[in-house]
């Protein structure tokens, strides 16, 4: 069958990966990174996402954001990505594309998973070798809801103001939460339900979830009959 279209939703955090092609470098200098941020802040403006939390690694990129119409998200990730893509190939003097196929995504229960999502990013330079700290990568959200520095890309969740009474212990919690790190449960679900476009939560979010969209939002559960596939369809 045909790959599921992916699941977007208004009103409900989205976890987004985009992937160099053959995992080729797409920011290769701190004016290239600077650049893609100022074309998704400018993006996410116009059409009504609010950004929580980012990561620019060398080859990839993660996202946490909320989009407010069904086609908000969607329409951010191709003006930005479109737009960085003439920038940078100008900037290389290269040609053809950049991003690995069409980004990846899913919605995430914020209860759940939002703060560890943001901890898995703010962490992915560490777990990559790059820092030894989230504190010491310059290029991720860390910076901004640890307080080191104000950056107005970000609309903070709800979720993060439930940290504390005022920014100081706010921060505190957050960077505290960072330290003490995510579960190798944790980080699989989310690398995992973004890369596979399924949704993460408990079962009644997700039950919730399913009445708002006609699109399958699970993986059908082992041992479920299917009807036999004729020799031109794929397993998702």
């Amino acid at each position: 069958m045909a790959r599921l279209p992916r699941l977007t939703l208004p009103g409900y955090p989205h976890h987004i990966i985009q992937r160099g092609n053959n995992r080729q470098t797409v920011f290769s200098s701190a004016a290239d990174r600077q650049m893609f941020l100022a074309l998704l802040d400018e993006s996410a403006r116009k059409f009504g996402v609010a950004l929580h939390a980012y990561v620019l690694m060398d080859n990839h990129f993660h996202l946490l954001a909320t989009p407010s119409t069904a086609e908000g998200l969607p329409q951010m990730m191709q003006a930005a990505g479109r737009r960085y893509v003439r920038y940078f190939n100008d900037r290389q003097g290269r040609t053809g594309t950049l991003w690995e196929g069409r980004y990846r995504a899913t919605v995430i229960e914020a209860e759940r998973y939002l703060l560890p999502c943001m901890a898995y990013a703010d962490l992915n330079p560490v777990r990559a070798g790059l820092v030894a700290e989230a504190r010491d990568y310059p290029w991720s959200s860390y910076g901004h809801y640890a307080g080191l520095r104000v950056d107005g890309l970000l609309t903070p969740h709800p979720m993060v103001w439930a940290l504390g009474n005022t920014p100081f212990a706010r921060e505190a919690a957050y960077a505290e939460l960072v330290r003490a790190g995510i579960t190798l449960e944790q980080q699989d679900q989310l690398t995992r339900s973004a890369l596979s476009g399924w949704a993460l939560g408990g079962e009644n979010f997700v039950a919730e979830l399913q009445k708002r969209t006609e699109r399958r939002i699970t993986k059908n559960p082992p041992g479920r009959p299917t009807r036999a596939k004729n020799e031109n369809e794929i397993d998702l």
